[in-house]
């Protein structure tokens, strides 16, 4: 599949920072494999997997002093692509003016991003919810921990997106966990667009009626779901006490069909130390995220059945029209007709 290059314009999500060891790793973004690693100095590199000499995967290879060394003739190639070396050549020529095909890289909190094509417009400084968490959860609250985790999902990125944002799903999907279908009561949805893409501000649901909610929450304050780049995504709750816990889910295609998930909940304002969050709220977190998977994947193996991708919305489908017109060229999108306030029963 040849990704739109607006797409490939924006910033994805290629490993956590603590998969590159001692070794380089080989990824997959957009369809294009890669290689990504940390140089000895420190600094992290992305470059497509292929050597320039022989076209063997450079993630085969091994890092050393003089940089990324390929598995077959052992040529080496500093964090900017450039050969460093070429075993064999006499100790007072220099290495031939050849580079391995470099991709944008950066990292942040935790996170390597790669984007696979320039920008048309201004550089951002940072990728769409790269700060994790975010400093404005942060500020002016002690304590506080966070939780990471990634996944592989057999679904196009489409609807992995949209199941994260949308809260329609989780009586069927989370009976009694997430929530109650019995105990539903209206909700408030204002949704608007931002510079980066969209949010949604949900109001009335103080309290929520499952599990999740009455073992480790307390009553809200405010809630929103907030969508930016291409495939980032949060979940923010800030509640009476003066906490505050942020869910984000950060979004990385590997194929039409393979999505790769990184996501983190920070909590922050209460006492929350990291192991008790591992032992009492991963588990259940993590049994909300296969039965989210399961049925993304149901649906990626129902459409390939049938051989189309047709499906009805209606106006609760409240981030459908925004992401289809983003990942799937041609769809028209009115900001006017996206804009709006829904009451939603929950």
């Amino acid at each position: 599949m040849d990704w739109p290059v607006a797409i490939r314009r924006h910033w994805f999500v290629a490993a956590r920072s603590d998969r590159l060891r001692a070794r380089p790793l080989a990824v997959t973004v957009l369809g294009v494999p890669l290689v990504v690693g940390r140089m000895p100095a420190g600094g992290v590199f992305a470059f497509e997997d292929r050597c320039p000499h022989r076209q063997v995967p450079l993630s085969c290879g091994r890092i050393t002093a003089q940089g990324l060394q390929c598995p077959y003739h052992g040529w080496t190639f500093g964090g900017d692509g450039r050969c460093t070396a070429v075993p064999g050549l006499a100790p007072d020529t220099a290495a031939p003016a050849v580079s391995a095909r470099t991709v944008a890289c950066q990292e942040h909190d935790g996170l390597v991003w790669v984007r696979l094509a320039a920008p048309a417009g201004a550089d951002p400084a940072r990728p769409a919810l790269a700060d994790t968490p975010p400093a404005s959860m942060i500020a002016g609250l002690a304590g506080g921990s966070s939780l990471q985790w990634q996944a592989c999902w057999k679904a196009p990125v489409l609807d992995a997106l949209e199941n994260f944002l949308d809260p329609l799903h989780t009586h069927a999907v989370h009976p009694g966990l997430v929530r109650r279908d019995g105990r539903r009561r209206p909700v408030a949805a204002a949704v608007r667009t931002t510079d980066e893409g969209f949010r949604i501000d949900y109001r009335g649901q103080e309290e929520q009626s499952g599990w999740l909610y009455r073992l480790f929450e307390s009553p809200r304050v405010s809630e929103c779901a907030v969508f930016a780049g291409a495939a980032s995504a949060r979940l923010e709750y800030r509640y009476r006490n003066g906490s505050a816990v942020d869910i984000t889910l950060h979004f990385t295609p590997a194929a039409p069909d393979e999505t790769h998930v990184f996501a983190n909940v920070a909590v922050a304002g209460r006492r929350a130390p990291r192991w008790a969050l591992r032992l009492f709220v991963q588990p259940l977190l993590a049994r909300v995220a296969r039965q989210d998977q399961r049925i993304v994947e149901l649906q990626a193996a129902n459409r390939r059945r049938f051989g189309d991708s047709a499906a009805v919305s209606t106006r609760l489908d409240l981030a459908r029209p925004y992401l289809a017109a983003l990942w799937q060229p041609g769809t028209q999108f009115c900001r006017e007709t996206f804009e709006r306030d829904v009451v939603l029963y929950l």
